[in-house]
C-alpha cells in the first residue's frame, strides 16, 4: 500500500486516554451514580451510552442487557479491571458513595489507605487516599 502523504506532513503518533467505558444494564443510571459521587456531570444520555465528565477525567457508560457484574474477591466472574478514586477523607467520602448507592465489600485488602466498594451495577472501585506508586 502506498503511503500518501505530503513530502511535509508531519505525523504525530501520540497516544492519550480518552477515557474508561463501563459496560452496565443501564448506562444512563450508573453514569448518574458516577456524577454524584465524583461532582462531575452527566453531559451525554442516550439509551445505549452515557457520558460523565468529572474532576481528573472522563467515564463512559455502555448498556449490555446481559451484563453481568464482577464477583469480588474471586468466584465465577474475575474483576478485569477496577476504577480507583483519590479522595482525602475516606471516612466521609464513604457515606457520600454509600448514599449514592453503592455497597462497601466486606472483603478489604488494603483498609490502611483504601476501601473497596461496588456501584450500583456491581463494578468494584476503591476509594483511595494513597496516590504512590504500585
Amino acid at each position: 500500500m502506498d503511503d500518501q502523504r505530503d513530502v511535509g506532513e508531519v505525523r504525530d503518533d501520540s497516544i492519550r486516554l480518552n477515557s474508561v467505558t463501563l459496560d452496565c444494564p443501564d448506562a444512563g443510571a450508573l453514569a448518574t451514580f458516577y456524577a454524584e459521587i465524583t461532582g462531575g456531570a452527566v453531559v451525554m444520555r442516550h439509551e445505549g451510552w452515557a457520558r460523565v465528565d468529572g474532576p481528573g477525567g472522563r467515564i463512559d457508560f455502555q448498556t449490555v442487557p446481559a451484563h453481568t457484574p464482577p464477583t469480588w474477591p474471586t468466584g465465577p466472574v474475575p474483576m478485569q479491571s477496577h476504577l480507583d478514586l483519590l479522595v482525602t477523607d475516606r471516612d466521609a467520602a464513604e457515606v457520600r458513595v454509600l448514599a449514592a448507592g453503592a455497597e462497601k465489600y466486606e472483603f478489604q485488602p488494603n483498609d490502611d489507605h483504601c476501601s473497596v466498594y461496588a456501584d450500583p451495577a456491581g463494578h468494584p472501585f476503591c476509594l483511595t487516599t494513597w496516590d504512590g506508586p504500585p
